[in-house]
């Protein structure tokens, strides 16, 4: 007996935020919309990554009445320090960029607040349900499912760097350009006795060292590490030594005091665009399109942007039948793409000393805190910075209803 069939307009695949949010606006436009997902409804809520969610998107979320939770109960950050030999160089990016600076919210909170607004809205969203594959034969795409199979004018893969409706697209469609850089990050999510107030990165002959506000009693730390470095090799005092160490960590002096270590592990520093993220009636959004380092802050941030730009599209292609706003995703979402990747990569070559011996590594050390301080001084240099790093401006707007 076959599965049954339904039709929607746009079949979302992938229930992280960049799916959540593009089901938000479409189904609030009267576009039919369904999101299904591979994982249970407990493991979505509680993956913990991202946490800086730009002014950009911030302003986003709220025109859409997505928001409310996140301006309540979220921090408001506008500036960072560099440590570097031995100085604090304090950026002040909001003031620098006129206003934009970053709302601290861990993702995991703006996914649970993301499908408790869907599913009061009505919106149908299915975990514990992974997709077998993407039919392209017919004259729609057909999204299959164990029980049910879903009919759609559009399918929008926003499941991950393993995408499978990535892997749908047509052979010489599904290649990508990527970058494996020569160092990795541990990661560590942390309870600490008090808040964690500002963004700090410490430039170290030891590595780099980044400490992260999370929540009032969480932070996020990363350690540099040597490529494909194993996790154990890295035990509880190690970590602790070496987070003292590079990050300068005085409880005295009003640093957070680290308790206990919740989450440990080991990150692959790569960087990937695929060449192509639309084919027919498939697009590519968020990690399936693309994959960034945490430096800058820049993974939950363009896949939002890749969202906001695609509502756009698909609601004016259903409501106004306009197909030209659509045919130029894929060349306004690689332009994007690459400026964030060429952010994270030239702020990674601040952060990170190329291997030498002491010598070099003093030299290297003595060229970025110049570069930082040009930074943190008002002029082009550092007005550039803080309004890309901040995220400046406006998200391309979805078309509301009626208008």
């Amino acid at each position: 007996m076959s599965a049954p069939r339904r039709h929607v307009q746009v079949a979302i695949v992938g229930a992280g935020p960049a799916g959540l949010v593009l089901a938000h606006v479409l189904h609030r436009a009267g576009v039919s919309v369904e999101v299904r997902e591979r994982s249970s409804r407990a493991e979505v809520e509680q993956q913990a990554r991202a946490g800086l969610i730009e002014h950009r998107v911030v302003e986003y979320l709220r025109d859409h009445g997505l928001a409310d939770r996140l301006l309540a109960e979220g921090g408001r950050h506008e500036w960072c320090e560099f440590m570097c030999l031995g100085e604090r160089i304090h950026i002040p990016y909001g003031d620098l960029s006129g206003g934009a600076g970053h709302w601290v919210y861990p993702q995991q909170f703006l996914v649970r607040d993301l499908i408790a607004s869907f599913e009061e809205a009505g919106g149908v969203l299915r975990f514990d349900c992974p997709v077998l594959d993407v039919d392209t034969t017919g004259d729609r795409p057909r999204v299959r499912c164990q029980d049910d199979v879903l009919e759609a004018d559009h399918v929008v893969g926003c499941d991950g760097p393993r995408s499978t409706v990535a892997r749908s697209f047509p052979a010489g469609m599904d290649g990508a350009v990527e970058r494996r850089y020569p160092y990795d990050w541990l990661t560590v999510l942390a309870e600490v006795d008090r808040p964690v107030d500002g963004i700090r990165y410490a430039l170290h002959e030891a590595g780099f060292a980044g400490m992260m506000p999370r929540t009032p009693r969480l932070a996020r730390f990363y350690l540099q590490v040597p490529p494909d470095a194993d996790l154990a090799d890295w035990p509880e005092a190690r970590i602790r030594e070496q987070l003292s160490l590079r990050l300068r960590l005085r409880p005295e002096a009003g640093d957070p005091r680290l308790g206990r270590l919740t989450e440990v592990g080991m990150l692959r520093l790569r960087g990937r665009v695929r060449d192509h993220v639309h084919t027919g009636r498939l697009l590519l959004a968020g990690d399936a399109a693309h994959v960034l380092t945490p430096s800058g802050a820049k993974g939950l941030n363009l896949a939002v942007a890749d969202v906001a730009d695609l509502a756009d599209s698909l609601l004016r292609y259903h409501r106004d039948g306009d197909e030209d706003t659509l045919a130029g995703y894929e060349r306004r979402r690689h332009r994007d793409a690459w400026a964030a990747q060429e952010f994270s990569d030239r702020l990674l070559e601040v952060l990170h000393l190329p291997p030498g011996n002491a010598a070099e590594s003093a030299f290297g050390l003595r060229l970025r805190r110049e570069r930082l301080a040009r930074l943190s001084t008002p002029g082009p240099e550092a007005e550039t910075f803080a309004r890309t790093y901040g995220g400046a401006g406006r998200l391309r707007p979805a078309p509301r209803p009626g208008e």
